[in-house]
């Protein structure tokens, strides 16, 4: 029989193949053929037709010293053993062939021929649990490592996981004929080869596997040379999507770029301060976000720009040239516009800025300037009140009926200077004067009238009334003005109580009421002229010994004598008490609180004051 191997090789070169090597290769012609397909170069001239016994042994010769000189040992055989059909040494030269010729060029790691082989099945099985691939021997005799070859390479041909994997016929069967059909592998081999054998032949294993190997690592190389047009095609792809998306990205860029200059241009300051503060914030917003978000966006821009220029030089391709516009020299150009249409804003709103306070300086100091002028105009018109006292009083009322129209001046002075405070206006060369200043001297002038007034009335109290002294006139209105505590020149009935308690006069609160009624009936308020009449009645009242010494009594529970705690309970003045512990003199009391003798001081008081009347009458 022939060796499929062999008739492979024959049939792929075109050669009929061979039916029996002991007929086939007895002319030489045969192993000529064979030793130019793997030697793949041409051994010259030879008898394609020999006749005689001469010719075919020129032939065999011509084959065998090529053999020889490709360094194949061959032992025990010449061409006569050949031309006789000695199948034995036949068949060692067939396997010798193989080996050098097929297997030889088989290498894993640098290892042999049989242990590359050997090293190339192992790897390829190990996923596989049901293999152990060991040898070229019983190693193959169920039929899972050939079909683990395949399902490795070709997982499409065969279900490994579906696999009997008891039927070691089934298997190696299915394995012959999948190898045959689908990846032109010959079998080389019976099933009953490896399945029945107790130790299956190692050198037809090794050669029938052989043919997995070259059949895979042909399949390899297209797959390689398929990768390689995938990988460029792959490339080619990558380059064009990212062309289109830098293409893509500089032109939203430079469109907005473009549309935030645009509406720059478009905006109008509307001249308030709040509106350019906006502006400002908004701008600061920009440089903040915006501008940073473009800077990362334009970097991000310029690395994809250049990582397919240097994609395309890694692999000898042109370079990429951008359309117009959108060339990274286009992009630096804009970007150089941006920049100076910034600094262009920038400057368009510190000067708006700078204009809105210097505006607001002129505005308040306009608005202070002629306030402190009618505070001035009002100062001398108070001073220059002259004529009949109730003249006077007329004036001067008719100067206070102006504050309303002072103080809301100043509010308005108020409101401007919290304009200047929000713009953070601090200095002002067009005015000395402060919203503050103008307040003070506002309540001066305020103060000044409610004492002009208070003045005509006293003089008009002083003269229409004849029984008070200029001292006690002064007295008394300084205690009104103390207890008129909103300054509306009239007390309320709180107010009323502790003014008189301040003077030592004090009445039960039912007195109190009566009398704050009656004033209330007579004036219509407690004016200063309703006190003092009511201080003078009060005086005509109690200024006689017999009276004070009634209310000392009062005060002393009939006492002969008052104490200090008899005074505070009272609720006299703390002046007026401190004043009468000093004055009145003390009562004999050895024990206990001092005591004051209020009896003789009175009648000391009064008998100096009647000695004193007698010196003027006399």
């Amino acid at each position: 029989m022939a060796s499929p191997r062999l008739n492979t090789k024959l049939e792929a070169n075109d050669y009929p193949p061979m039916t029996s090597l002991v007929k086939d290769l007895s002319d030489g012609v045969r192993l000529i053929q064979l030793m130019e397909i793997m030697g793949d170069t041409s051994l010259g001239r030879y008898n394609k037709n020999p006749r005689m016994r001469v010719q075919k042994a020129e032939n065999v010769n011509k084959a065998l010293e090529f053999i020889t000189s490709r360094g194949v040992k061959l032992t025990n055989i010449g061409p006569e053993d050949i031309i006789d059909g000695n199948l034995k040494l036949i068949l060692g030269m067939i396997w010798t062939l193989i080996l050098r010729f097929t297997i030889a060029d088989i290498s894993e790691e640098g290892l042999s021929a049989k242990e590359g082989l050997l090293l190339w099945c192992q790897r390829k099985t190990e996923p596989y649990k049901e293999v152990d691939v060991q040898d070229f021997s019983l190693s193959w005799s169920d039929g899972l490592a050939l079909c683990a070859l395949i399902h490795c390479h070709r997982p499409d041909l065969l279900d490994y996981d579906k696999l009997d994997k008891t039927d070691r016929h089934g298997n190696t069967r299915l394995a012959f004929q999948v190898a045959a059909e689908h990846l032109g592998i010959p079998q080389l081999l019976e099933v009953e080869d490896l399945c029945d054998s107790s130790r299956p032949d190692e050198r037809s294993v090794m050669t029938y596997v052989a043919s997995y190997f070259h059949a895979f690592s042909t399949m390899n190389q297209a797959e390689t040379v398929a990768r390689r047009v995938v990988k460029f095609a792959e490339l080619m792809q990558s380059v064009w999507v990212s062309r289109n998306d830098y293409e893509r990205r500089v032109r939203l860029f430079l469109s907005a770029l473009q549309d935030v200059q645009d509406q720059w241009m478009s905006i109008v300051f509307d001249g308030s301060y709040n509106d350019a503060k906006q502006q400002s914030a908004d701008f600061a917003t920009y440089k903040k976000v915006t501008k940073r978000d473009w800077v990362t966006e334009k970097q991000d821009i310029a690395t994809l720009f250049g990582n397919i220029q240097t994609k395309l030089r890694t692999y000898g391709l042109r370079e990429y040239v951008p359309p117009s516009g959108v060339a990274p020299g286009d992009l630096d150009s804009a970007w150089k516009t941006l920049l100076d249409s910034e600094a262009k804003r920038s400057r368009s709103i510190n000067a708006q800025i700078r204009e809105i306070k210097e505006n607001l300086r002129k505005k308040f100091a306009q608005a202070a300037n002629e306030f402190e002028q009618r505070l001035q105009t009002v100062s001398r018109e108070l001073a220059n009140i002259e004529g009949p006292l109730e003249s006077q009083n007329e004036g001067v009322k008719d100067i206070q009926a102006r504050i309303p129209a002072l103080s809301e001046a100043l509010a308005g002075v108020a409101a401007v200077e919290e304009e200047c405070q929000a713009a953070n206006v601090e200095e002002n060369d067009y005015t000395v004067f402060t919203y503050q200043d103008l307040a003070f001297e506002l309540e001066l002038v305020i103060q000044n009238i409610a004492k002009k007034i208070a003045f005509i009335d006293n003089q008009i109290v002083s003269r229409n009334n004849t029984n008070l002294t200029p001292a006690q006139l002064e007295q008394f209105e300084g205690t009104f003005r103390y207890f008129d505590r909103e300054e509306t020149n009239t007390l309320n009935l709180a107010e009323m109580i502790a003014a008189l308690a301040s003077l030592g006069v004090v009445y039960s609160e039912e007195d109190m009421n009566y009398i704050y009624d009656e004033l209330m009936r007579d004036y219509g308020a407690v004016t200063f002229e309703a006190f003092i009449n009511l201080l003078v009645d009060i005086m005509e009242d109690q200024t006689s010994r017999e009276q004070l010494l009634e209310a000392f009594r009062g005060i002393a529970n009939d006492k002969p004598h008052v104490t200090e705690l008899d005074l505070r309970i009272a609720k006299l003045p703390v002046p007026a008490i401190e004043y009468l512990r000093n004055a009145i003199p003390n009562a004999p009391n050895e024990v206990g609180e001092p005591e004051y003798d209020y009896e003789r001081w009175l009648d000391e008081v009064f008998s100096a004051v009647d000695h004193e009347m007698d010196d003027i009458v006399h």
